[in-house]
C-alpha cells in the first residue's frame, strides 16, 4: 500500500508537493498578477526538469554543489539572450528553488512542506500589490536621445514626468541606440503628482 519509507512512494509524494506548490506560486500568484504566459510556462517546465534531475542526482550521491552549479549554468544559458525583469527572475528562481527543496533527499517531508509554505507566504506578502501600491514601472522607447540622459538625470526625470503625466521617481537606461536615435528606458513612477508637490513644499 502507501508506504513513505519506500523510495518510490517518497519520490511520488515529494513530486506531488512540488507540483502543488509550483502551480500555486506560478499560476496562483505570478500569472494572475502579470499575465505572462511565456515566463509561466518556462518556469513551470524548469521546475519539473529540475526536480527530476535533482531527484536522480540525490539518489546517486551526486554533489549538491555540483547540482546547483549545473542548474545555474542552464538557467543563465537559457535566459542570457533575452532581457528579463527582476520580478520575473525572482519567480523563475523561486520555481527552481522549490524543486530543489522538494527533491533533495535527507530532509523530512514536514520540513519540506514548511519551507515551501515559507516561500509561498513570503512571495504573497512581499509582492502583494498593496505593499508598494504607489509605485509602478513601465518600459518606454523614445524616438530621440535627450542630451541630458546621462549628464542630468534629474532634468530628464522632470521631462519624463511632463511627457507621461505622472510623477517619475527614477528611471533605468536599457538601451541607447545612437544609430537610430532611440532610447529604451525602464521608468519607475507613481500617479500622484500631489506627492511630488508636497515634497517640494
Amino acid at each position: 500500500m502507501f508506504d513513505l519509507t519506500d523510495p518510490i512512494w517518497e519520490t511520488i509524494t515529494r513530486f506531488s508537493i512540488n507540483i502543488i506548490v509550483m502551480i500555486t506560486l506560478i499560476f496562483g500568484l505570478y500569472y494572475r498578477r502579470y499575465q505572462d504566459r511565456e515566463l509561466a510556462t518556462t518556469a513551470s517546465l524548469f521546475n519539473i526538469v529540475a526536480f527530476s534531475v535533482l531527484a536522480i542526482l540525490s539518489s546517486v550521491q551526486f554533489s549538491l554543489a555540483a547540482g546547483f552549479g549545473l542548474f545555474a549554468i542552464l538557467a543563465l544559458f537559457s535566459l542570457r539572450s533575452e532581457t528579463i525583469g527582476k520580478i520575473e527572475i525572482s519567480y523563475f528562481f523561486a520555481s527552481i528553488g522549490i524543486a530543489v527543496i522538494c527533491s533533495v533527499a535527507g530532509t523530512s517531508l514536514p520540513t519540506v512542506i514548511l519551507m515551501c509554505v515559507f516561500v509561498l507566504l513570503g512571495t504573497w506578502i512581499i509582492d502583494h500589490p498593496k505593499m508598494l501600491q504607489s509605485s509602478h514601472s513601465t518600459k518606454i522607447t523614445l524616438d530621440s536621445i535627450a542630451g541630458t540622459v546621462l549628464s542630468d538625470p534629474v532634468k530628464l526625470s522632470e521631462d519624463l514626468s511632463k511627457l507621461l503625466g505622472v510623477n517619475v521617481l527614477n528611471f533605468q537606461i536599457l538601451e541607447l541606440n545612437y544609430v537610430n536615435d532611440l532610447a529604451r528606458l525602464n521608468v519607475f513612477y507613481n500617479t500622484s503628482l500631489e506627492e511630488k508637490n508636497a515634497d517640494q513644499i
